[in-house]
């Protein structure tokens, strides 16, 4: 298939096209490459993606309609992942105008595109922070989620609400996909395990929220592609036995599903740490600190969903997952594991 990927120079959205790639399909990529966190690591994912036969991309801005309908016009994709976004809870208190313009106007781009060129089927990226001030564990997408705790949240459920009703209005198959704490190779500088990483082999201490004392459903980030390409292969459809007097969130009687993705394993921050500790052979030193402003205590994947409706497996333990990352980081890092420099 013609398959368009945005956010193609991010972390998930470059591994999805990877994967994308081996299978056959071709690939148009988009990305801004804004200086969130390093363009440098944006641009050498693209050009392990460049080198490959089936993959274009183009630098565009998801929120500037032009480009994107230029970048439809040319492609005329059948199928598209949008995972372009302005991503993070913490900076989302600082630059809340980033968030609006990415996620909301940059979705709308997205979905009056898919619907004037008739794509087959839009999946795109959700999040668990929509879940905000619930505690019901495990997560369900069943659940209502009307009490978002940062606006990064409230942007993505707008995006569940905005991708419904362009199912129910124009027919467009939509397939929103509630991210469980991605990590792994190529991952972003501004989570966690990378900065964990970074700041332990320099032996600087580093900064555990909550005390550590918070879980989460760490999910490997080839365990998220398996589930993103099996939700594309198949379109989401109506459910004939909705019913509006008792309404489902995650269904509707239009082409509309939501779904949780994550490793439904929550495992807490103490014990991810732990094993980063004896991956690495290095004993943190830990600045203990409060639970920040945004972020939930706890997470914890349902995803009984995925796998009845795609045989979605998640099967990748953190001690596989962390050890993975960091031969990764250690490689591309040119990281010494004597002396422990960083180029």
């Amino acid at each position: 298939m013609k398959i368009l990927v945005t956010g193609a120079a991010g972390f998930i959205g470059s591994t999805l096209s990877h994967k994308l790639l081996d299978r056959g399909d071709t690939v148009s990529g988009i990305d801004n490459l804004n200086d969130y966190y390093d363009v440098t690591l944006k641009n050498d994912r693209l050009v392990r993606l460049s080198s490959r036969e089936g993959f274009e991309f183009r630098t565009a801005d998801v929120s500037e309609s032009g480009a994107m309908k230029m970048a439809f016009e040319r492609f005329q994709p059948d199928r598209v992942v949008h995972l372009a976004a302005q991503a993070g809870v913490r900076y989302s208190l600082e630059n809340p105008q980033a968030y609006v313009d990415a996620n909301i106007t940059g979705f709308l781009n997205i979905l009056e595109n898919v619907r004037h060129h008739g794509t087959e089927h839009l999946v795109f990226a959700s999040t668990s922070s929509v879940y905000g001030a619930n505690t019901n564990m495990p997560f369900s997408v069943h659940d209502g989620v009307d009490h978002p705790v940062s606006l990064y949240a409230v942007t993505k459920k707008s995006n569940e609400l905005m991708a419904h009703t362009y199912a129910h209005l124009f027919g467009i198959p939509c397939t929103g996909l509630r991210f469980f704490t991605v990590y792994g190779p190529w991952g972003r500088p501004d989570m966690a395990l990378f900065l964990f990483t970074k700041k332990i082999l320099a032996g600087e201490p580093i900064d555990v929220f909550n005390n550590g004392h918070h879980t989460r459903d760490f999910t490997y980030v080839d365990d998220i592609v398996e589930g993103i390409i099996r939700t594309l292969d198949k379109p989401a459809t109506p459910n004939e036995d909705w019913d509006s007097d008792n309404p489902d969130p995650a269904t509707a009687t239009a082409p509309f599903a939501l779904y949780n993705i994550g490793s439904n394993n929550p495992v807490q921050l103490h014990r991810y740490i732990e094993v980063l500790e004896e991956t690495l052979g290095i004993e943190a030193k830990k600045n203990l600190l409060p639970l920040q402003p945004g972020d939930v205590p706890d997470t914890f994947a349902n995803v009984e969903d995925l796998i009845r409706d795609h045989d979605y497996q998640p099967s990748t333990p953190i001690e596989t997952g962390i050890s993975e990352f960091v031969k990764w980081y250690k490689s591309y890092y040119q990281v010494d594991d004597v002396a422990h420099n960083l180029r």
